[in-house]
């Protein structure tokens, strides 16, 4: 499976620290090597969208057969606010 950032998550990733960053990439490498990568996700009610959970992070995404959209990546305190 594809793993595609949109142009917000990737400037909010790179603002992250190195080490952050580092295990994010690692659960996406993870999560895009399994057949059905959905399974470890959470559907968000009242969205076509889901989300992963990396330690105090979120990944929120659009997932199709074979890409997930990463929309946003945000501390959890702050993920749900904008949605």
């Amino acid at each position: 499976m594809k793993i595609v950032y949109s142009r917000k998550a990737a400037d909010y990733f790179s603002q992250l620290p190195q080490d952050a960053q580092r295990r994010i990439s690692k659960k996406m490498r993870f999560y895009a090597d399994q057949v059905n990568p959905l399974e470890y996700a959470k559907k968000l009610k009242g969205f076509e969208l889901y989300r992963f959970r990396v330690g105090d992070y979120r990944l929120i995404f659009e997932a199709s057969r074979q890409t997930i959209l990463i929309v946003d990546v945000r501390k959890r305190d702050d993920v749900y606010r904008d949605l």
